[in-house]
């Protein structure tokens, strides 16, 4: 059984001929944009306001494609993941107390997970949620076990196909149900309508860039493409990167917004769509028991597909700042007991999904202030450090992600909306 992490001292692989052939690492790390706590957001706004908050899922698509080629280019340039070059720049003490926080986010990201997935089981064949979770995570162990024994490539090929059904899941739906385009259209101008858009805006922008999705596209982009101190095969690569990003997000980005519009198009005014069980009872009602099948898959696969890549990011995490490794399988049973237990004590599985949201929202500052602090250094970035322009966009960005995390945080816990 190999370790959880590969190493960091591969040598870099001999220049590709085409720029297709380097795609693939940001895809992996798209999986984090369409995860289940992302199908309740999306959901709850489309039913509850329309198409009012089209823009927030816009403008968090944007977002996002800068913060995760930033994570890209730091692993590609420096040679190291994110969580490594954090590990080398402090003390034992401060070490372990981020490597702890970071381990309660990965935590709080699989529960998510393993409980949309568990969900999707449910409502599919009315699996009951405890065993739905096992079985989760016992496929999500087969995914890693490809990683572990066949590389990366075929991983991401497998990673890939879940993409391209939870796609067909999530936004198959719109063929059945005709949207309003000048609602859409006014939904791309930015308003709110209340504290309670106020709230759901939050979730979704400022809950959109996941903590694990930027510590681990730093590992995947180095760990695909190798180390290169080569400046001219790094320009191709981060050129290569760029598409990645844009391509894979730009896909992700769509599907949340397929969610939206399906929800606003089938689901206006419905009561109970602020539960996903209760969302895909209304959506099957509206539009057929087959949509409802094929929503249940897209969940399914998102599940599937999320807390793979989330155990994946654990172990970058804890190589980079503990340098501990242990097999990825391993780490698999150990990091779905938490959800297991909230399945297996009847919490409620929709407010376990918000609470998951608001942990996963304290993590944030952790990994973006970092990342925009590093890109900016010079004496590690070399050439392709981020120039003045880059910098300021980074920080209004980072600012803005981290201010509204703050507001999702305060509205959620003093129940304000």
């Amino acid at each position: 059984m190999t370790s959880a992490a590969p190493a960091t001292t591969r040598p870099a692989r001999a220049p590709e001929r085409r720029l297709l052939s380097l795609l693939g690492p940001a895809f992996v790390a798209a999986i984090a944009y369409v995860d289940p706590g992302n199908v309740a957001a999306n959901l709850s706004a489309g039913a509850g306001y329309g198409y009012l908050l089209v823009w927030v899922l816009v403008l968090a698509n944007v977002m996002a494609v800068l913060v995760q080629y930033l994570s890209a280019k730091l692993g590609l340039v420096t040679g190291k993941s994110l969580p490594e070059l954090l590990g080398q720049r402090m003390p034992r003490a401060g070490r372990l107390a981020y490597w702890v926080q970071a381990e309660v986010i990965a935590a709080a990201t699989d529960l998510a997970e393993v409980i949309g997935g568990a969900i999707a089981l449910n409502l599919l064949f009315g699996t009951p949620l405890l065993l739905g979770g096992i079985i989760v995570g016992v496929v999500s162990m087969v995914l890693l076990a490809i990683q572990s024994r066949r590389g990366q490539r075929p991983f991401e090929f497998v990673i890939l196909g879940m993409l391209v059904i939870i796609t067909i899941g999530f936004v198959g739906g719109l063929f059945f149900s005709p949207l309003d385009w000048g609602g859409v259209a006014g939904g791309l101008v930015p308003r709110f309508e209340g504290t309670e858009t106020v709230l759901l805006a939050a979730s979704m922008l400022g809950a959109t860039v996941m903590p694990h999705a930027i510590y681990v596209h730093s590992a995947l982009a180095r760990d695909r493409h190798g180390v290169s101190t080569n400046p001219g095969r790094i320009r191709r690569l981060l050129k290569a990167t760029r598409w990645d990003v844009s391509l894979a997000l730009v896909l992700a980005g769509g599907v949340n917004i397929a969610m939206l519009l399906l929800a606003a198009s089938a689901l206006p005014g419905v009561a109970g769509t602020d539960t996903i069980e209760g969302a895909h009872a209304a959506i099957t009602a509206a539009l057929g028991p087959v949509v409802g099948v094929v929503f249940a898959v897209g969940l399914l696969a998102s599940g599937l597909a999320s807390t793979s890549v989330g155990c994946y990011a654990g172990a970058t995490i804890m190589d980079g700042l503990l340098h501990v490794r242990i097999p990825l399988l391993v780490r698999r049973v150990i990091t779905i007991i938490p959800a297991l237990i909230v399945l297996g004590v009847g919490f409620d599985p929709t407010l376990a999904l918000v609470l998951s949201q608001v942990l996963l929202s304290v993590g944030i500052p952790f990994a973006l202030i970092p990342l925009a602090y590093l890109t900016a250094k010079r004496s590690l970035m070399g050439e392709f450090v981020n120039r003045l322009p880059m910098r300021i966009i980074t920080a209004i960005v980072v600012a803005a992600i981290v201010l509204l995390n703050i507001v999702l945080i305060y509205l959620t816990l003093t129940g304000a909306a």
